[in-house]
């Protein structure tokens, strides 16, 4: 559904932007009615957006969310079973041998400093908060190695706390959609509130992130097979040419599953993952009638 939709539309009218001409200035009307269809055409484009880091519970969001700064979140998803299988809970975490957690993170990168902050966030969740995650921004970000994007995630996608997660796709892509113009994560976060409804926040967060991705890349953004190319001021910036920019799409866009190893029932990346594995399972098989 996504891949065909991404030819038709980007086939599909004239889009506006940097490649057409000088454009108008736009209003601050108009820019707030523009971001919203983006995020309506983006509800569509991605309809089961959500967090691609696998956790069961509050705590588990929150190491993973921290082992994946400077990493992707496949790496940590490959990562966390065994770490939550030896800390299972703030207590034991607290409790770690430094050296033997440092060992089981190091894929993640920056394994020595993720280990002393997840070491201390747990200490305090033991002994300041009951051994659990406080549900509020203001005691979340008192934790160590928590910022306003790790509280945001943990808020949004573990209480239902409405909040705009700014990472690095998130901050990239509200400037080339021309929400704000700001580097800062907090006021690039405090832009796109006054944009959006706070109900909207959160799902906003997960849709701009996988966009991102899967699309509207850092290096070579694939503007030939944008959805929403007609409505991106920024167009032209990378690949224009719809069959060049195809080949640029990443995950279940582009035929794999994307970075989750336990997604949701109806994430496409599912599918696409046994789709895979039953056509390798295939090709084993007929080698083995062959011999």
């Amino acid at each position: 559904m996504a891949e065909s939709k991404v030819r038709k539309t980007a086939s599909a009218g004239k889009p506006v932007g940097k490649a057409v001409g000088v454009r108008k200035p736009e209003s601050r009307l108009a820019m707030v009615r523009r971001a919203r269809r983006i995020n309506r055409e983006l509800a569509e484009l991605y309809p089961y957006a959500h967090p691609e880091l696998d956790f069961d519970n509050p705590f588990q969001l929150l190491v993973a969310t921290v082992l994946s700064a400077q990493t992707t979140d496949l790496r940590v998803n490959q990562t966390t079973p065994a770490l939550f299988a030896k800390y299972p809970a703030p207590e034991d975490m607290a409790a770690a041998d430094p050296a033997e957690l440092e060992e089981i993170i190091r894929p993640t990168g920056f394994f020595r400093n993720k280990a002393k902050s997840l070491i201390g966030l747990s200490i305090a969740l033991r002994d300041e908060f009951d051994g659990e995650v406080p549900g509020r921004l203001a005691d979340l970000v008192t934790l160590p190695g928590v910022g306003r994007k790790t509280a945001n995630v943990v808020l949004g996608n573990a209480f239902g706390v409405p909040g705009i997660t700014v990472d690095t796709h998130f901050g990239r892509l509200a400037r080339r959609f021309g929400w704000t113009a700001d580097e800062d994560p907090v006021k690039v976060e405090a832009a796109v509130a006054e944009i959006f409804p706070k109900s909207e926040w959160t799902m906003l967060s997960h849709r701009v992130v996988f966009h991102g991705r899967r699309i509207c890349h850092s290096r070579k953004p694939a503007c030939g097979a944008c959805p929403i190319a007609p409505l991106c001021p920024s167009y032209g910036e990378g690949e224009t040419d719809p069959e060049k920019a195809k080949k640029l799409l990443k995950y279940e866009m582009g035929g794999q599953p994307g970075q989750r190893l336990r997604p949701p029932a109806d994430f496409p990346g599912e599918a696409a993952a046994r789709a895979d594995a039953a056509a390798h399972h295939g090709q084993v098989a007929d080698r083995g009638v062959a011999e």
